[in-house]
C-alpha cells in the first residue's frame, strides 16, 4: 500500500482501539527520540480531518519529546496491534497544547493519571505496513473470557465424572 495523506475511516476505526502507540520526534540537530505512550483504549483520538490528538499524561518527567516538539515539529506515530498483526506509521508535525479547552476533549473521564497537556498531531502522511514478522500477543482482555469458558467447561466435565462414578483426579494432567 502505498503512503496516503488523506484520514480514511477505516484508519480512523483502528485508532480509536488503540491502547498504545510509540511516538518519535527529533531534536533541531536531528537526534531522534522514541517513547512509548499508553492508555485506555482510543485515548489516541481522531479530532479533525486530518488531526490526533492525546492526553500527555504525567510519567517520567524527562520531557524529551517536549523539548524536542518545541525546537523540531516533524514526529511520528507508530501503531501496532498485535493480535490482528497490524501496524501503521504516521508521519506528521506534533505540537504540545496547553489551553484548558483544547485539553479538555482529550482527557480520559475514569483514568487515574494526571493530564500535564495535549499533544496535536497533524498527519501528513501514512501507510498500513504488511504483517510480516509480527508476532501475535494477546492481553488479557481477550485472553480471559476464553480462560473463564475453559474453567466453566472443566467444572461441568468433572462434575459430570463424579456423577458416572469416577474421580477427577484421576485425570490430573503431569505437571
Amino acid at each position: 500500500m502505498a503512503w496516503q495523506s488523506r484520514m480514511t475511516d477505516d484508519l480512523a476505526r483502528f485508532i480509536g482501539t488503540q491502547d498504545h502507540f510509540y511516538f518519535g520526534t527529533a531534536s533541531a540537530k536531528g537526534a531522534p527520540y522514541i517513547q512509548h505512550r499508553g492508555g485506555p483504549k482510543g485515548f489516541l483520538r481522531v479530532i479533525g480531518e486530518n488531526r490526533l490528538g492525546f492526553a500527555d499524561f504525567a510519567g517520567n518527567a524527562q520531557y524529551v519529546s517536549l523539548r524536542h516538539m518545541e525546537e523540531n515539529p516533524q514526529a511520528f506515530i507508530f501503531l501496532i496491534d498485535y493480535p490482528s498483526r497490524t501496524r501503521i506509521k504516521i508521519r506528521g508535525h506534533a505540537r504540545p497544547i496547553t489551553d484548558p479547552e483544547e485539553i479538555r476533549p482529550l482527557a480520559v473521564p475514569g483514568y487515574r493519571a494526571r493530564v500535564e497537556r495535549g499533544i496535536h498531531f497533524d498527519i501528513k502522511e501514512w501507510d498500513l505496513n504488511c504483517k510480516a514478522h509480527i508476532q501475535p500477543r494477546w492481553d488479557s482482555e481477550m485472553l480471559t473470557p476464553a480462560f473463564d469458558r475453559l474453567e466453566t467447561r472443566i467444572h461441568e466435565l468433572e462434575a459430570k465424572v463424579r456423577e458416572l462414578g469416577g474421580d477427577p483426579g484421576d485425570f490430573e494432567m503431569p505437571r
